[in-house]
């Protein structure tokens, strides 16, 4: 059997939709037992989101595979007892309910730190679990939204424009998942356990760098400049003969004389407008139509296939269809890995991007279903028997 460097390491997981089972999910991946507890007969909201298999939400069963699921009233009283039993036992918790949540259960830190001292505690929410926002909804288009990534994402003359994938949810689950194992780490040598606190619009705005860098330090306001680059040019997107798109990353001096030389232009090399990547970056507008000129000349695969050969960084700009079919990334990198679920059969996944040289990570056993797990972890984890888990089926507590 393959190692996965979490082995040993035992997750609660109160968190639903996405930013925190994205989270959970990256932890079970690399092996942790992630417990999914799901409120009884209702469930992680995301079982009802599309797209669908049949009945089956692949939203749901992608976001959380290798995970054992319960059910669970936190709202009553024997079910707070088998929780608080359950952070006895647990490494760490995971929730992203909206701050303040878990403080109005009596389940917040502060009361579950007395329970379990070396308890790592992950929570992700739209604004973080301090400052005036803090109490705020959050979600991935509002984390976008304040972050500023939205301001400069798009054309000049367009609107405000959103990332095509919830890259608020997915970096700031990312985000969690790194913690966690800090403060892991952390708990690990001291023994003491810690709050980690992930703020979708934090996590964007630490994403930003170099844009907020230049108001920073510039006093400059960015905006939207469409596929181009802030700090270097021609690092942009161009037509070619057969209306394909590619990028060029022109990221230095030598690969613009690269690009010179192939265009046939080497007296651009010393043309004092075009010099260096500063006067490049100032001057785009003027050497924009010129590559483009050129590219327009071949096919979209010839072109990416010569600045390839010659050392000059290239690429297509692949639909989904071209991603899942690309021999590099489903293939030799397998990040669309084949799983068979109940009720759907084998079923094409998003697999994980961490390729390590000791351990694996990635899909293992599918989703569960609502409650599956409720005998196999109440008797297994708190030894309960099969009689006080039928009563607590019977009264709604799980």
């Amino acid at each position: 059997m393959i190692a996965r460097a979490l082995e040993g390491l035992t997750v609660v997981d109160l968190s639903r939709i996405l930013a925190g089972p994205y989270c959970t999910m990256i932890l079970a991946d690399m092996g942790a037992d992630v417990i999914k507890v799901e409120i009884p007969n209702v469930g992680d909201d995301s079982r009802a989101f599309p797209p669908f298999v049949g009945d089956e939400s692949v939203y749901f069963k992608n976001m959380n595979r290798n995970k054992r699921g319960i059910t669970l009233n936190l709202k009553s009283e024997r079910g707070k007892e088998l929780f608080l039993k359950l952070i006895k036992k647990a490494d760490v918790l995971v929730e992203n309910y909206r701050p303040g949540t878990m403080e109005k259960l009596g389940l917040g830190y502060d009361e579950l730190k007395e329970v379990n001292p070396r308890l790592v505690y992950g929570c992700v929410s739209g604004f973080g679990h301090s400052g005036r926002y803090s109490k705020r909804a959050g979600y991935d288009i509002i984390g976008q939204a304040m972050s500023g990534i939205m301001s400069v994402t798009g054309w000049p003359d367009g609107e405000p424009t959103r990332t095509g994938g919830p890259i608020s949810d997915t970096m700031a689950g990312l985000s969690l998942a790194c913690g966690i194992i800090a403060a892991c780490r952390y708990r690990d040598v001291t023994g003491i356990g810690q709050k980690v606190d992930i703020a979708l619009v934090d996590t964007l705005v630490s994403s930003m760098q170099i844009i907020n860098q230049i108001y920073l330090a510039g006093g400059r306001l960015p905006e939207r400049i469409g596929n181009r680059y802030e700090s270097t040019y021609p690092y942009d997107t161009f037509g070619t003969k057969n209306g394909g798109t590619v990028v060029i990353g022109c990221a230095n001096d030598k690969i613009w004389r690269i690009i010179c030389g192939l265009m046939g232009r080497e007296e651009l090399i010393s043309d004092p407008r075009m010099e260096t990547n500063k006067l490049r970056v100032e001057n785009h507008a003027l050497i924009r139509p010129i590559v483009s000129e050129w590219t327009h000349t071949m096919d979209a695969k010839e072109l990416v296939d010569l600045l390839l050969d010659n050392g000059c960084p290239a690429a297509p700009i692949y639909d989904i269809a071209q991603v899942a079919d690309d021999p590099h990334i489903a293939g030799d990198r397998d990040m669309f890995p084949e799983m068979e679920y109940p009720r759907v059969g084998k079923l094409r996944v998003t697999g994980s991007h961490f390729k390590m040289s000791e351990t694996e990570a990635g899909p293992r056993f599918p989703a569960p279903d609502l409650g599956q797990h409720n005998r196999e972890v109440y008797s297994g984890l708190l030894g309960l028997g099969d009689e006080e888990i039928d009563k607590l089926m019977e009264d709604g507590t799980i």
